[in-house]
C-alpha cells in the first residue's frame, strides 16, 4: 500500500513539474503585422509533420487566404527544396551540416536565415532527441564535463590537451583504476554522430578509433531495433563501457550522468526542464531555415508564418503536439531579433 502511494507521489510530483518546465503564458501572444495570402511550400523533416500541420490551422485561423504546399520527405530534402527554390521553408529536424549551408551559399552567394522554432524531444526517437551519456549501474562515476567527454570518445582535444582512456584518469580507484574505458555510440556518420561531435569536439572529426558504432537494425522477424537500443544493450554488458544514446532505451543496467558545460560545473541532468532552459549541454533543437538576401526583408507570408509559430499560439501546438518542447521568451525573442 505504501509502495503505491509513493509510486502516486512521484507520478503527481513529476506531472507538476512537467507542466511547470512548459508554462507558456508568459508567452507574447501573436499580433499579424499586415494580411498575408498566397502559397508557402514546405519541405523537411517528416518527424515534424504532426507539428507543421498544427501550425498550418492554427496559422490559418489568422489568414484564411494562406495555402500551405507541404513535402516532408525527411531533414536531409529541406536545405536542397530551399537552393533549388521549390520550398519557401527548410523544416529541420538539426542544425544545418556545414555541406549544406555550403551548397546554398554556392546558389546563392549569402547563407541561409536559420530560425529555432522548438527546442529537442528528451527521449523521443527521430525527434530531436537530447543526447545522454551513461556508464554501466556498477560505476561510481556520476558527472563528467564537456572537456572529459572530448578527451574520452575524441583524439584531437580542441577543449583539452590530452587523451583520457582509463578509469583511473577521471579519478576513479580500486579495480577501475587500471580499467580501459570503452566508449560506445551511433554511426558516427548519423545526425546524432554530428551533433555530438559539434557539441563536444568542438567540430573536430578526429574520433578515438576505440569507438564502437552501432546503427539502425532489423530483427529476423523484421521488425526494426534502434541504435540506441543496441548500444545502451551493449553498455549493460560492459561494466568499463561508457555510452552516448537516447534516455528512452534505458535498461536496469546502465545509468545517466549529468554534465557540465565548464570544468567546475555546474552539472546538469537531461530533464525536460533543463532542457527547456537550455541549461543541459547535449539539448538541441528544431529550426526553420529560409532564404533572405542581406539587407532584404522576408516575404510578408513567411515573416507572418515564423512570427506566429514563434508567438504564444505557436509554441502552444509545440505543447500539443507532446514530443518536442516550448521555446523559452528569452530564446524566442532572440529568432525574433535574427528577422528584424
Amino acid at each position: 500500500m505504501k509502495q503505491r502511494y509513493l509510486s502516486s507521489f512521484i507520478l503527481i510530483a513529476l506531472t507538476a513539474l512537467n507542466c511547470r518546465a512548459q508554462d507558456i503564458n508568459s508567452l507574447p501572444r501573436y499580433q499579424s503585422k499586415e494580411t498575408v495570402s498566397g502559397m508557402i511550400r514546405v519541405w523537411g523533416d517528416d518527424r515534424m509533420e504532426t507539428l507543421m500541420s498544427y501550425w498550418q490551422e492554427g496559422f490559418r485561423k489568422f489568414h484564411p487566404d494562406v495555402r500551405f504546399e507541404t513535402k516532408l520527405m525527411g531533414t536531409g530534402t529541406g536545405m536542397a527544396g530551399l537552393y533549388t527554390g521549390v520550398a519557401d521553408l527548410a523544416l529541420m529536424g538539426r542544425d544545418s551540416t556545414s555541406s549544406e549551408i555550403m551548397a546554398f551559399e554556392w546558389v546563392f552567394r549569402y547563407k541561409p536565415l536559420g530560425i529555432e522554432v522548438t527546442t529537442g524531444s528528451l527521449n523521443v526517437p527521430g525527434k530531436t532527441f537530447a543526447v545522454t551519456v551513461f556508464v554501466h549501474k556498477d560505476n561510481p562515476l556520476s558527472k563528467l564535463t564537456l572537456t572529459q567527454l572530448d578527451a574520452i570518445f575524441g583524439s584531437e582535444h580542441l577543449r583539452g590537451p590530452r587523451n583520457i582512456r582509463t578509469w583511473g584518469e577521471l579519478g576513479l580507484t580500486g579495480d577501475w583504476k587500471d580499467k580501459p574505458i570503452h566508449p560506445y555510440g551511433y554511426d558516427v556518420e548519423t545526425g546524432t554522430g554530428w551533433f555530438f561531435r559539434q557539441a563536444v569536439f568542438k567540430g573536430s572529426d578526429k574520433w578515438n578509433c576505440d569507438v564502437k558504432e552501432f546503427a539502425d537494425a532489423k530483427r529476423p522477424d523484421g521488425a526494426d531495433v534502434d541504435a540506441g537500443g543496441r548500444i545502451l544493450g551493449a553498455l549493460a554488458q560492459d561494466r568499463y563501457g561508457i555510452a552516448y544514446s537516447n534516455l528512452g532505451f534505458m535498461n536496469q543496467q546502465v545509468k545517466p550522468i549529468a554534465i557540465a558545460t565548464s570544468d567546475g560545473g555546474p552539472f546538469y541532468e537531461a530533464t525536460k526542464d533543463n532542457l527547456i532552459q537550455r541549461k543541459y549541454p547535449l539539448t538541441r533543437a528544431a529550426s526553420i531555415y529560409v532564404n533572405r538576401a542581406p539587407g532584404k526583408k522576408l516575404d510578408p507570408k513567411v515573416q507572418e508564418f515564423l512570427c506566429y509559430v514563434l508567438s504564444k499560439e505557436g509554441q502552444q501546438q509545440v505543447v500539443r503536439e507532446g514530443d518536442f518542447l516550448p521555446l523559452t521568451e528569452e530564446i524566442i525573442r532572440e529568432q525574433l531579433r535574427k528577422m528584424d
